[in-house]
């Protein structure tokens, strides 16, 4: 059982079609799940990384507003050029609460940090993390021509969005590589923006195919809804790749078989 690779738009990644989140590795505040959880020690986050990369997963999703994550990943994640990374910009989280900073400073300065952070010289994706604004941060920020700078200097391989909107997400396939959209059974409102990047040759990652975990539990995890909810994603030809978080090795083999299995079922 492994993942097989897929190109990710016109970039020049090939990403496995599971992504692991990495939330869950940094930040357990302010978050949404179903269930609370303690943040998994160092030697825990490195056998889930090996359980991943034995199972085909490259293509790690982390950001500033994860805590910890990018620091950890840092220290624990090894031979690097196996790896896709992708993190974000945008969005931090300090004593508890989020902010939002679009500025072309503040996104360099960020840049910057993650590099350090992750201990890497590069950055395969890097997305917005949009506080909803979409339209708003393309247009009137100059966000996306400070990324594109730090692509043309070769710091980052492939620019984006993680949208909240129809209309920003639509916007961003015209002036990105990469979109992430929330899409699920219950959340079909960015359909449109997977048919659209496909159409375009973007790449499309998808953000809460299970509803962050809240399809999947009514007391025990349901291995039927994960099922149903990854069956559903991948039957929409248009995605690349589906991030889910975990930190139980074991929840990320039964997802990574019900992903091989509804992928085979769209052959």
């Amino acid at each position: 059982m492994k993942l097989m690779k897929r190109q990710l738009g016109q970039t020049d990644l090939k990403v496995s079609p599971v992504g692991l989140g990495t939330v869950k590795l940094g930040r357990n505040q302010e978050v949404k799940y179903p269930v609370s959880f303690s943040l998994p020690q160092d030697n825990e986050v490195a056998d889930l990384l090996a359980m991943a990369k034995e199972l085909g997963i490259n293509l790690i999703d982390t950001a500033p507003a994860y805590g910890s994550s990018e620091q950890r990943l840092g220290r624990l994640l090894r031979d690097r050029e196996d790896w896709v990374i992708c993190t974000k910009v945008g969005e931090e989280f300090t004593g508890g609460q989020s902010y939002f900073d679009f500025s072309g400073q503040h996104i360099n300065d960020s840049v910057e940090r993650s590099l350090r952070y992750i201990q890497t010289d590069y950055l395969d994706i890097v997305l917005i993390h949009s506080d909803g604004s979409d339209e708003q941060i393309i247009r009137s920020s100059d966000c996306i021509e400070t990324l594109t700078r730090l692509k043309e200097k070769g710091l980052i391989r492939a620019i984006g969005m993680s949208s909240k909107t129809l209309t920003g997400g639509l916007l961003a396939v015209d002036c990105t590589d990469v979109v992430m959209v929330t899409y699920n059974p219950s959340n079909t409102g960015d359909a449109d923006v997977i048919e659209k990047a496909s159409l375009e040759n973007k790449g499309v990652l998808v953000k809460k195919a299970l509803n962050s975990g809240h399809d999947c539990y009514s007391g025990d995890r349901n291995i039927d809804a994960v099922a149903h909810n990854l069956n559903f994603v991948y039957s929409n030809q248009g995605v690349d790749s589906v991030i889910i978080g975990t930190i139980n090795s074991e929840h990320l083999v039964q997802n990574v078989k019900a992903a091989i299995t509804a992928i085979e079922h769209t052959r």
